[in-house]
């Protein structure tokens, strides 16, 4: 559209930010400090995104108490430790831990509850709000993108609370949603679910392009055992899930077996709540323990002997688990997204009654009714899982710079690691990690090497204002894999914060900064102050 419509309430800033999630709060506090004035969105009561409405603990590399992360992703992490420190009775053996884990779980060395990390993120926007440089708009979600020529006028949102329509005019527009909203909305040029081998000549790109093709997503729980029957009702769609073996699976969905990631060949899961082990000894290094063979201590995001006897009455487990991934049909641009939302929320809500009432038990019995579902500790939505979707995967923005398989595979790249950017903004280190997909594939998991995050993956190759703030940038479907985790969101998020208030300041266009070696490596000066990280230490050992 052309122009914006009449009737609604008008609002004016240097920076718009869509999407509170991971990326978004991050770019609010990058833009904030800088000087830009900020209103910031979000559609869930939880700020934070992964960490918080969705549920998902910290997926992070192996050095990320030492380096590889931004400074300020860095304070995040030790504020919620500081949080537990203050707040919650922890033993004096947790309490003296350094790189306190509450949860004590395999999956990252800080698993914590999404509550912590929502209250760190509300007090780390604080003086933003206070000094009146950050508004909120909350609950809110965009409807309309107003477009004139090559850049975005301004953005509707609409205010879920009252159903008034909101106008924010800005100097710059990020897109921090997490299915890239705003990019099909202002008909940025952006792809959809897997590209082609022929499109990207990556080793495991499809043979045909299929925008329909996307990695499954999951609505996450939390769970605790305690005495009792806490049996939920019986999900309508239970039978349904119950005699589901899709093909990638080789067996039903509902089980303990499921696929090994890595090799594909079947692999038993183990499942013990409230195990013994001390929570200190517990090694979060996917190096030495993969630990998704452990379900309940994979995700554990409180151990209860980490806090003073007595206080939990039994760990709490984060369920994200390969059995509730929905791949069955995608959700972006689904007809139906509410409809595909409800049946992925069935798919979780059958799991946990297949594990209160049909999962076999160690002792040779059958289900575990004692499982309790914990919607308080995942915000309150009314069916008790979390608040939101985790979605793996997003819209992408096509960009200056596209990062494929072969920039980052270490089967490909080897001893001379991932490739080097001049223009880098940032760092990252996961494995190429795709879950089962809607297209039928299984999972791809590559080996990856430390890698950069270039600034042309967040410079559209069109739009001069508009920045992704999230999974949006220029990754294909195969990098997406290890460009979607915690960090690399944040990191991802902050730069794009800083680039629209550092153009806002210069008037210079993003892609000006990036054309121009003086213009880019004055950028970059200016993140380094930031303590963004733009180049690896020598590592070895991944």
């Amino acid at each position: 559209m052309a122009s914006p419509r009449t009737g609604s309430r008008e609002l004016r800033c240097d920076v718009l930010v869509v999407g509170g999630g991971v990326g978004g709060v991050a770019a609010a506090l990058a833009a904030v400090k800088l000087g830009a004035s900020v209103i910031l969105t979000d559609q869930f009561r939880w700020l934070g995104g992964q960490f918080t409405s969705q549920a998902v603990p910290p997926d992070e590399s192996i050095w990320v108490e030492q380096f590889g992360v931004t400074a300020s992703y860095a304070d995040l992490r030790e504020r919620i430790r500081a949080y537990y420190r203050r707040n919650y009775p922890l033993t004096t053996a947790a309490r003296a831990q350094r790189h306190l884990n509450p949860g004590a779980g395999y999956v990252s060395k800080l698993c914590h509850e999404p509550r912590v990390a929502a209250a760190v993120i509300d007090e780390l926007l604080a003086p933003g709000i206070g000094c009146g440089r950050l508004r909120m708009l909350q609950p809110a979600v965009p409807t309309v993108v107003f477009t004139a020529g090559d850049r975005i006028e301004s953005v509707e949102l609409l205010d879920l609370r009252s159903g008034d329509l909101v106008q924010v005019t800005a100097d710059y527009v990020l897109d921090a949603t997490e299915t890239g909203e705003l990019l099909a909305l202002g008909g940025v040029e952006h792809v959809v679910g897997a590209e082609s081998r022929d499109q990207t000549q990556e080793p495991h790109a499809a043979l045909v392009a299929d925008p329909t093709n996307l990695q499954a997503l999951s609505v996450c729980f939390a769970i605790d055992h305690i005495d009792g029957d806490h049996t939920i009702d019986k999900p309508a769609r239970y039978d349904y899930f119950a005699a589901l073996e899709p093909d990638v699976w080789g067996g039903p969905l509902l089980s303990f077996v499921a696929p090994d990631p890595r090799t594909g060949r079947p692999l038993a899961r183990t499942f013990d709540p409230n195990p013994g082990l001390d929570p200190l000894v517990v090694e979060s290094d996917q190096r030495t323990n993969r630990g998704d063979v452990p379900l309940w201590l994979f995700r554990r995001i409180a151990a209860r002997h980490n806090f003073e006897p007595g206080y939990y009455e039994s760990d709490i487990c984060l369920v994200n688990w390969p059995m509730h991934d929905y791949f069955l049909e995608p959700y972006i641009n689904s007809d139906d997204p509410a409809r595909v939302e409800h049946d992925a929320r069935q798919l979780a809500l059958s799991l946990l009654y297949w594990l209160q009432t049909a999962a076999p038990r160690l002792d040779g019995g059958t289900g575990y009714p004692g499982l309790r579902l914990r919607g308080d500790v995942t915000g309150g939505h009314p069916d008790g899982l979390a608040e939101s979707i985790y979605h793996r995967e997003s819209r992408r923005i096509v960009a200056e710079q596209t990062i494929r398989e072969q920039d980052v595979s270490l089967a490909i790249r080897g001893d001379a690691g991932a490739t080097s950017y001049p223009d880098s903004v940032g760092l990252g280190m996961y494995r190429i990690d795709l879950h089962p997909s809607t297209g039928g594939d299984p999972y791809i998991d590559i080996a990856s090497c430390p890698f950069e995050i270039p600034l042309g993956a967040l410079i559209p190759v069109r739009l001069d204002n508009l920045l992704p703030a999230a999974k949006n940038v220029g990754t294909t479907h195969i990098t997406n894999g290890c460009y979607r985790l915690h960090p690399v969101e944040w990191n991802i998020g902050e730069v794009a914060g800083a680039l629209a208030a550092h153009c806002v300041a210069s008037r210079r266009l993003p892609r000006q900064v990036r054309a121009d070696p003086a213009l880019r490596e004055g950028f970059q000066r200016l993140l380094g102050t930031l303590g963004v990280q733009l180049r690896w230490p020598s590592i070895s050992g991944y």
